[in-house]
């Protein structure tokens, strides 16, 4: 089954058309690599009663909003060596490097982890 890379972030609603932007050429870049799926989703009902909504987990500030994503592989190893040759891409380096200070979220306060498939559907 699929091995999936998962993740939440908070993104300042004032910023979250610049944060499009830059998950657009992410999305561009693991595709070309290999990624099967990439997906980012940005928060719209979040306040949900008897549960840990998303905001909560994210630590999300006044002003913020979540963002919700994955990418979709074959397998772990699969995903190891697509996110390898994402890590080497000269336009995300590109847009990192420019001013990493000014980017449209705090990736130090990104919740992130791999998950290996134990149930799958599809219609």
């Amino acid at each position: 089954m699929a091995y999936v890379d998962g993740f939440v972030l908070p993104v300042p609603k004032a910023r979250l058309a610049d944060y499009r932007r830059m998950a657009r050429l992410a999305s561009k870049v693991w595709l070309e690599y290999g990624a099967l799926e990439y997906r980012e989703c940005a928060g719209d009902d979040l306040d949900i009663k008897g549960v840990v909504p998303f905001t909560k987990c994210a630590g999300v500030k006044r002003g913020e909003t979540v963002v919700f994503a994955w990418i979709v592989y074959k397998s772990k190893s699969h995903r190891d060596r697509v996110n390898a040759k994402v890590c080497s891409d000269p336009r995300l380096k590109k847009m990192m490097a420019k001013d990493p200070t000014n980017l449209p979220c705090d990736l130090s306060r990104m919740v992130y982890g791999g998950f290996k498939t134990i149930v799958e559907g599809k219609a």
